[in-house]
């Protein structure tokens, strides 16, 4: 169950750039179509009308193509966590954590004992209760990849004290939510020394740096990766549909008589 999620961690171990794509429409066919060009997937509860149902085909449908699966909770609230965890999620990011606090409590949620205290229950990761032994419980807790999201000022005020919590795998720069929360616009500056600060304070503990970003920009997406961002989610799949179908219809109306 957590083959392709070591695969996307020894990646990101060797300073490779890992570039993935948000996924937010519902058929699990998208994942296994995109799933042969991205180094990971990111399905998105957050923002998106995906159900766990959803979510759950979509994770049957990267393990078939083979690519790591990271689900987007919509909170840092146990109940999610549990039921997303329980259905095979190897990956988690969850979103505008805003104190050590909460990312403790996230911690505890997705670590079994000792590390944590997260309730056992596991259906699709113990091959639907035929293994699920200490094993299995040493194993999770050693390869279940966790991130949390840097997108509001106050996370930016603990950063210092957030990564300091234990048994974290990775932080994950939201831009524009940050810049929001800062009252500064994305190409600001201010923004680019958060940044800077994010991945200096997290490369500094020993942890990884992904961000989340729009499809249209490749610049941000090379300066994100010079600043030491190892992991990226460069737009999703509505987004490469309608970029392409945009462009591709302006250049052939362009070519039209007047």
């Amino acid at each position: 169950m957590f083959h392709e999620i070591q695969i996307f961690r020894e990646k990101l171990r060797s300073g490779r750039p890992c570039l993935g794509t948000g996924i937010t429409f519902s058929d699990p066919a998208v994942s296994e179509a995109i799933g042969s060009s991205a180094d990971f997937l990111w399905i998105d509860l957050e923002h998106n009308p995906v159900s766990l149902e959803s979510m759950h085909s979509h994770l049957i449908a990267a393990r078939a193509a083979g690519v790591a699966a990271l689900v987007r909770v919509p909170g840092s609230e146990t109940p999610m966590i549990k039921r997303v965890l329980d259905s095979g999620a190897s990956g988690l990011i969850v979103p505008q954590v805003s104190s050590a606090a909460e990312v403790r409590k996230v911690v505890e949620a997705c670590r079994y004992k000792p590390l944590g205290n997260r309730g056992f229950g596991p259906r699709r990761p113990t091959n639907y209760g035929r293994g699920g032994g200490p094993e299995y419980l040493e194993f999770a807790n050693r390869h279940l990849f966790l991130a949390v999201q840097i997108e509001n000022a106050a996370a930016l005020k603990e950063l210092d004290a957030i990564v300091e919590v234990p048994h974290l795998d990775s932080l994950v720069i939201g831009p524009y939510d940050l810049s929001l929360s800062m009252g500064i616009s994305i190409n600001h500056p201010d923004l680019r020394a958060a940044m800077k600060r994010i991945v200096a304070a997290a490369r500094g503990a020993g942890l990884f740096v992904g961000i989340g970003m729009g499809p249209g920009d490749e610049a941000f997406a090379v300066q994100a990766i010079e600043l030491g961002v190892n992991w990226l989610q460069v737009g999703s799949d509505y987004g490469y549909m309608i970029h392409f179908a945009d462009q591709l219809f302006a250049r052939i109306r362009q070519r039209l008589p007047k």
